[in-house]
C-alpha cells in the first residue's frame, strides 16, 4: 500500500522490482559479474567482502560504487524489506511483478544480505524471510515512488 508524502506515493518495492532493481540491467550472480571482488575497496558491505567493513554497523551509504542504475548498496549493507509475503518458492507467484501479499501474512521476504553475513549472502537472487514483527539492527528498507 502506498503512503503519500509532499505529494508523491511510496510504497516498498515488490520482490520483482527489488531484484530488477538490483541487477542493475544484468543477468550475473551480482551486478558487477559472477565473482565476489574482494579488492581493497570492495563491491558490497559484508563481513568477507572487502574494505571498508566496519563489524558494529554498515558502512555508510556509498562506500561502494553504484550499480548501473544508479542505485548504491543493493547488495550488503542491511537486509531490505520488501512487500511480498514469504513463499518458497515462485511456483503461483504473480507473472506481472506485482507484490504476493496475503491479508494474514506474519513472515516477509527480506533481500539483499546484510553487513554481517558472508559474501554467500550477497547475490542479487538471495532472499530470506523474516516475521514481521521483528526489528533487527541488520533489517532496513529502500522505498519506491509510484510513477505518475
Amino acid at each position: 500500500m502506498a503512503q503519500q508524502v509532499g505529494g508523491k506515493a511510496y510504497r516498498l518495492p515488490t520482490e520483482a522490482e527489488w531484484e530488477y532493481a538490483a541487477r542493475g540491467g544484468t543477468q550475473s550472480t551480482y551486478w558487477w559479474g559472477d565473482q565476489m571482488k574482494k579488492v581493497k575497496k570492495g563491491t558490497a558491505d559484508c563481513k568477507d567482502c572487502g574494505d571498508p567493513y566496519r563489524p558494529e554497523a554498515p558502512t555508510p551509504v556509498g562506500s561502494f560504487a553504484p550499480n548501473p542504475y544508479g542505485l548504491y548498496d543493493m547488495n550488503g549493507s542491511v537486509w531490505e524489506w520488501v512487500a511480498d509475503c514469504w513463499h518458497s518458492s515462485y511456483k503461483g507467484a504473480p507473472a506481472d511483478g506485482r507484490a504476493w501479499d496475503d491479508p494474514s501474512c506474519s513472515v516477509r521476504v527480506i533481500r539483499g544480505g546484510s553487513w554481517r553475513e558472508g559474501a554467500s549472502y550477497m547475490q542479487s537472487a538471495t532472499r530470506f524471510k523474516y516475521s514481521a514483527s521483528v526489528r533487527q539492527s541488520q533489517n532496513g528498507f529502500r522505498v519506491a515512488r509510484e510513477m505518475e
